[in-house]
Formats: C-alpha cells, sequence, structure tokens
C-alpha cells in the first residue's frame, strides 16, 4: 500500500528514542522528510546517524515555548512546507493523588497539555495549506485511569479531549486530528528500567505482559506504534479524525 508520504514533512516532539524515532524511520523509508527534536545531545546524534543527512535533528525542550517555535521556524525553513505534526513527547509519572504535589501537576501538564497546544496552534497554518494532520501520543489510561496513575492519566485525558475538540475546530479547513493511545509498547524507558533492576530485557517484557493480563501476551513492538501511527499521518486516513485508537494488545477494558 502506498501511504503516498513521499516528499512530505512532518515534525516529531520526543523523536530522537524509542517510539518517535521508530516513527520518524519509517517515515524516511516512505521517501518523507522529518523532523524531530529532543534534549539529549548523544541521541540527537544517535538520531541524526539513524534518519540521515536530510532528517532535521533539532535540540528543543518542548517545556520552553521559545525552543518551540525555533524548531519549527527551522522546520519549516529546512522543508518550505508541513504535512503532520506529531506530539509524541512524554514521560510517565504516577503516584496517589493526596501525596502528590502541585509542582508535579504542572510540569506534566506543561510536558503533555500545554507543549502539544502550544506546537499545534503554530502550526495550524501550515497544515491548512497542505491539509495535513496532528497525533497526539498518548495512552489507554487516558480512558481507563488505575489507582495512583495521575497525574500522567489525567494529563493524557486532557489530550484525548484536546484531539476531539480540535478535530471538529479545524476539520472544515482540511486537518485531521487523531490519537493513539498505547498500552505496553516496546521502548527506551522500559529497556532502562530493565537495565536497573538488573532483569534481562527478555524476560523484563515477558513478566511484564503476564502481570498486566495483556490477552496477545507480549508487549507491542515500536514498528507496530510506527505502522499505525504513519497510516494515521497518510493519505490512506483521509477520513479518520476525532478517534483515540488503542494500541494495546486488547488490555484495555474500553473499546
Amino acid at each position: 500500500m502506498d501511504l503516498e508520504l513521499a516528499g512530505k514533512a512532518f515534525l516529531i516532539t520526543g523523536g530522537t528514542d524509542g517510539l518517535g524515532l521508530a516513527l520518524a524511520e519509517r517515515i524516511v523509508a516512505e521517501g518523507a522528510h522529518v523532523a524531530v527534536c529532543g534534549r539529549d545531545e548523544d541521541r540527537l546524534t544517535q538520531a541524526q546517524a539513524r534518519l540521515g543527512g536530510d532528517a532535521l535533528c533539532f535540540e528543543a525542550d518542548v517545556t520552553d515555548p521559545v525552543q518551540l517555535d525555533e524548531f519549527l521556524a527551522a522546520s519549516l525553513e529546512r522543508f518550505d512546507r508541513l504535512d503532520g505534526v506529531v506530539n509524541n513527547a512524554g514521560r510517565s509519572a504516577g503516584s496517589p493523588v493526596a501525596t502528590s504535589s502541585d509542582d508535579a501537576w504542572r510540569d506534566d501538564f506543561e510536558l503533555k497539555v500545554i507543549a502539544a497546544v502550544h506546537l499545534t496552534r503554530l502550526a495550524l497554518p501550515a497544515l491548512a495549506e497542505s491539509r495535513g494532520s496532528v497525533l497526539n501520543v498518548l495512552a489507554t489510561l487516558a480512558r481507563t485511569p488505575p489507582p495512583n496513575s495521575t497525574p500522567s492519566s489525567a494529563a493524557r485525558a486532557a489530550g484525548l479531549a484536546l484531539t476531539k475538540a480540535l478535530a471538529h475546530e479545524v476539520g472544515a479547513r482540511g486537518i485531521r486530528v487523531n490519537a493513539i493511545l498505547i498500552g505496553l509498547i516496546e521502548s527506551g524507558q522500559w529497556v532502562r528500567r530493565a537495565a536497573a533492576s538488573g532483569t534481562a530485557l527478555e524476560d523484563f517484557y515477558a513478566s511484564g505482559a503476564q502481570a498486566a493480563g495483556v490477552p496477545l501476551g507480549r508487549y507491542g513492538r515500536a514498528a507496530e506504534f510506527a505502522d499505525l501511527a504513519a497510516f494515521l499521518l497518510s493519505a490512506r486516513a483521509s477520513y479518520i479524525t476525532g478517534v483515540g485508537i488503542a494500541l494495546d494488545g486488547g488490555l484495555s477494558p474500553a473499546i
């Protein structure tokens, strides 16, 4: 299936590692241009090597609006177009509400909600010109938050509401807005947790999937995320907007 991504340009936050990098590689393989941002210089260097010289690997902290503005400006200068924005930057943060701090909530919403709103708002004129799309990378706990999952679950729920509201606002301009709600997917954060616990990665994934009760019996793969994300960004998904699609091996109890 031709996704018709060749020659188009996409911007991915948190794109130097894990799911973001997997999607960037998938997009490049389809013949598209890609710009990714991250804060870690080593990961930026490694991402540049994997994505090739055409890619823009930009050092930026998404919680800094000035740096986000510079990232988008550099992307538009490099590629002279923008066909999609992927709000992927984030990290897991969960604790009981009773013992959480106001600062923890502010920090999490700045990272996962405010940054996405700021970048998307800034990108809308270019996306309207290309009739492009926005993809928000969220988590299944946006719909089914377990105990001790805030502020992340609350921030992800806000991201889901943003997805639906914005899809209604910009549909007339030809812009689509969707979300992927991930469950347990192989990524750099799990690799680091396995190493910290002294557990072999294969055993870490197997025991984690079993403990969580994933119906398919395993963690998802970054390539599986990239395939779904690339499809949602493509012309093949031209009549899909305002939806959140779970990528969780059947784990979430919500349909």
